[in-house]
């Protein structure tokens, strides 16, 4: 069984010193620091799946866990566009190779969208032509390509899938071919700036379309044979778990000598309770990454373990959030305090549709 480390095991202090130094700034500029980002560029952040041969990190799954649960830790913000970038770039394992190619010759390559299939593409004699408008691209001001949901047409009429539904499909658009609309207006996660974006009759040759199952990845590796819904869950509820153990951190601070038995009573339950929630989901991630490296088939009542943990996970996580925020007093009501800014990210990140409605 894997070690769960802390995450302060994971990214060397320096590094931890520089990211936060420039959190609050990040925050006013309503985008990561350029600071935040060479380092990210440097450790190659972004492509955490992308195999070595074509530049990447390619991480195992538990790896990836462990340092986008870090990266939440050090920043909220800088933590969650980390993650859904990066797992923009998990596309790259189903995309064109000359296309993929493309994409990665960008050293600073950042791909990022959005998986609502709030576009039309309409079949052309040799492509699509698309128009359509997304919501929520996380990094928006510093993505180089974009990918995004389309609905077909062909012949003036919306194609079914093979349940009866329209079928929709995913596109990769290059950043000059969008339009990015700054309308991200929200209390917390400012610097993720997760931006609209749109196109208009845009006309794309057909291999700008990929489709991300493992019957279709065109890189032999596992961590393209991994089931999307599990690996999107898994990543998403790792930032919770880090920005949690932030705030844990975070409440030995503010809690004022006199603070009542029960109080302390409630913080180190807290702490055995998110430990209990991270080590089962590591536990489950690492038994079905194994079982998929090892190429079997993943059992499905594994994979709905994986959704019961992250679940337990967010749910327990808003519960200490909910218990332990009122004790640290009126400095936790400062904007510009750390404390501050980590409930507003957490509370904006659980809004996200694979987290919200998860308390338990």
């Amino acid at each position: 069984m894997m070690k769960v480390n802390h995450p302060s095991a994971i990214i060397p202090p320096e590094q931890v010193a520089q990211l936060r130094e420039y959190g609050m700034a990040a925050e006013q500029l309503k985008e990561l620091h350029p600071a935040q980002l060479e380092i990210i560029y440097q450790e190659k952040w972004f492509q955490l799946f992308v195999p070595k041969s074509k530049g990447g990190l390619e991480l195992s799954l538990p790896e990836i866990l462990q340092l986008e649960e870090a990266l939440a830790w050090v920043d909220g913000s800088l933590g969650w566009t980390v993650t859904l970038c990066a797992g923009a770039g998990w596309f790259i394992g189903f995309m064109d190779p000359q296309l993929a190619d493309e994409v990665l010759s960008n050293e600073k390559v950042c791909l990022g969208g959005s998986g609502k299939a709030s576009g039309v593409a309409k079949k052309t004699k040799d492509g699509y032509e698309i128009t359509g408008f997304w919501n929520y691209s996380t990094g928006a001001p510093h993505t180089t390509g974009f990918t995004a949901n389309c609905i077909i047409e062909e012949n003036g009429k919306t194609l079914s899938g093979e349940n009866g539904e329209p079928l929709f499909r995913p596109f990769l658009f290059h950043r000059n071919e969008v339009i990015i609309h700054d309308n991200w207006k929200v209390v917390g996660m400012i610097a993720t700036a997760s931006q609209a974006f749109e196109v208009k009759q845009l006309k794309v040759n057909e291999n700008r379309l990929f489709i991300p199952d493992s019957e279709h990845a065109v890189i032999d590796s596992p961590i393209f044979k991994y089931p999307f819904m599990p690996f999107a869950e898994a990543t998403l509820a790792m930032n919770i778990s880090g920005m949690t153990i932030r705030f844990l951190d975070l409440c030995e601070v503010y809690f004022n000598k006199n603070i009542s038995r029960t109080v302390l009573a409630e913080l180190k339950a807290a702490s055995r309770n998110i430990t209990k929630c991270r080590t089962d989901l590591y536990s489950a991630v690492e038994e079905s990454w194994n079982m998929c490296v090892n190429s079997q088939s993943i059992n499905p009542s594994l994979l709905e373990n994986i959704t019961r943990s992250c679940k337990q996970l967010t749910g327990t996580a808003r519960n200490i959030f909910n218990t332990l925020y009122p004790c640290c007093g009126l400095a936790a009501l400062d904007p510009c305090s750390e404390i501050n800014r980590l409930w507003r990210d957490f509370h904006t990140a659980c809004q996200h549709k694979h987290l919200n409605g998860c308390c338990m």
